[in-house]
C-alpha cells in the first residue's frame, strides 16, 4: 500500500450544519457565538433551514464527498484512515482527532472545503486546529494538524469547475435557443465577506476577491467562442450590521440592475461553493431564482463541483502534494496558468495571512 507518513491520518473538514429543526438555532448559536446575535434573528436565519425541513443539505454532501474520497484513495493503494470533522456541528473536529489519537495516531492533515483564502475560508479552520490541539494538549494527547493549500486554482477544481460551467450554458442554451452576448451574462456568484476581511486576505496572498477573478478569467477562456458571454463577480449571503460594509454587488441587486439595462438571461455560477448546502439552496436556488422570475429573466444556475471525479481526483493529488512537502521531498505544485502559487515560501498560511477582528492561536501551515 501507499503511505502518507509522516500524516497517519486525513481529516475532512467543515463548517457543519444542523440536522432537525430543533437543532437549527443551537447550531446558529454555535457559528454566532462571541458576536452578540440577539435570539430573534437566529430565529429569523433559522426559517432558511426550516424551509427545508430545518436540515441542512451539507451533511448529506460532505458524507458523499468522504466516500469519494475514500473511494480514490483506495483506488491508490492509500490506506490512511479518513475521517469527517465540523466547527459548528457534529462530528466536531476536536471529539474526531481525541478519538483518533486515543488509538495511537496523532499526526493530522486536513482537506478543508473551502477553495479560496479569506479569514473564515481558510485562517479561522487554522484556528479551529490550534484549539483541537491546545484541548487535547490538556488531556494528554500531543497531536499536530497540518492542511492542504487553498485550492481555487488547482488544475483538478478547475477543470471540474470549467466542465460543469459549459454544461450549465448547454442547458441555458435550450431555454433561449441562442446565446446572444448583447442579451445574457454570467454572473459567478461567491459568499460576501466584510471588507476588512478581504483587505486582511491580501496581507500575505492575492487576496480573497482576486482569486475568484482570476479563476474567472480562466474559465472564460475555456468556453468556445460561441459560449463566451460577458461576466461578472457577484456575492451572495450578507450577514452582520448593515452599518458594515461588506463585498457587493448583491446577486440580486444586480439582476435588478442587468433586467433594467435591457438584458433578458442569466446564468449563475457558484464559484465560491464546492456543494449545494444552504447558501445555494436558499440564496440561489430560492431567492436569486424568485428575483429572476420576477424580472422576467432566463435563469439557469450551474452545478457545484460536488464530487466529480475530476475534482475529487485533485483534493488527493494535493493531500500527496502536502505529504511530500512535510517529507522534505522536492515537488510540483501545479496552478492553472496566469495564478500564484500559494506554496511553501509564498508566505500565504503564516501566522500574518488573513488575521481576524481578535488575535487567536492559529497554526501556521508552511
Amino acid at each position: 500500500m501507499n503511505t502518507t507518513a509522516p500524516i497517519d491520518t486525513l481529516v475532512l473538514m467543515s463548517f457543519g450544519g444542523p440536522e432537525a429543526p430543533e437543532e437549527v438555532v443551537p447550531f446558529l448559536r454555535n457559528v454566532t457565538a462571541g458576536r452578540g446575535i440577539p435570539e430573534e434573528r437566529l430565529e429569523e436565519v433559522g426559517e432558511h433551514y426550516y424551509g427545508f425541513g430545518g436540515r441542512s443539505p451539507i451533511n448529506d454532501q460532505n458524507k458523499a464527498l468522504l466516500s469519494a474520497l475514500r473511494a480514490e484513495l483506495d483506488r491508490r493503494g492509500i490506506d490512511t484512515p479518513l475521517v469527517w470533522g465540523n466547527r459548528n456541528w457534529e462530528p466536531y473536529l476536536t471529539d474526531e482527532v481525541r478519538a483518533a489519537a486515543e488509538d495511537g495516531r496523532t499526526r493530522f492533515l486536513s482537506i478543508d472545503t473551502s477553495a479560496y483564502s479569506s479569514y473564515s475560508s481558510c485562517r479561522q479552520y487554522r484556528e479551529d486546529f490550534a484549539q483541537t490541539i491546545e484541548a487535547l494538549r490538556g488531556e494528554g494527547h500531543d497531536v499536530s494538524i497540518e492542511k492542504i493549500r487553498q485550492f481555487y486554482n488547482h488544475p483538478g477544481y478547475a477543470a471540474a469547475c470549467s466542465a460543469l460551467l459549459k454544461e450549465g450554458l448547454e442547458d441555458f442554451r435550450g431555454q433561449v435557443s441562442r446565446i446572444d452576448a448583447q442579451k445574457h451574462r454570467i454572473l459567478f456568484v461567491t459568499h460576501s465577506i466584510p471588507n476588512v476581511m478581504q483587505d486582511a486576505s491580501e496581507v500575505a496572498t492575492n487576496g480573497y476577491r482576486a482569486q475568484h477573478e482570476e479563476l474567472m478569467d480562466h474559465l472564460l477562456q475555456e468556453l468556445p467562442e460561441e459560449m463566451r458571454l460577458p461576466a461578472e463577480l457577484v456575492y451572495c449571503s450578507r450577514s452582520g450590521s448593515p452599518e458594515v460594509p461588506w463585498l457587493e454587488p448583491d446577486v440580486n441587486d444586480r439582476m435588478e440592475e442587468l433586467a433594467a439595462e435591457g438584458i433578458t438571461g442569466v446564468v449563475l455560477v457558484p464559484i465560491g461553493f464546492i456543494s449545494d448546502h444552504m447558501e445555494v439552496a436558499f440564496d440561489l436556488d430560492t431567492e436569486a431564482k424568485e428575483t429572476a422570475s420576477e424580472l422576467g429573466l432566463a435563469f439557469a444556475r450551474v452545478a457545484t463541483v460536488g464530487t466529480h471525479p475530476v475534482f475529487v481526483s485533485g483534493l488527493v493529488d494535493l493531500i500527496e502534494e502536502r505529504v511530500a512537502q512535510l517529507r522534505g521531498e522536492e515537488v510540483e505544485t501545479p496552478v492553472i496558468a496566469g495564478t500564484t502559487p500559494l506554496t511553501p515560501g509564498s508566505g500565504a498560511c503564516s501566522i500574518d495571512c488573513c488575521r481576524g477582528r481578535i488575535d487567536r492561536p492559529t497554526v501556521p501551515n508552511w
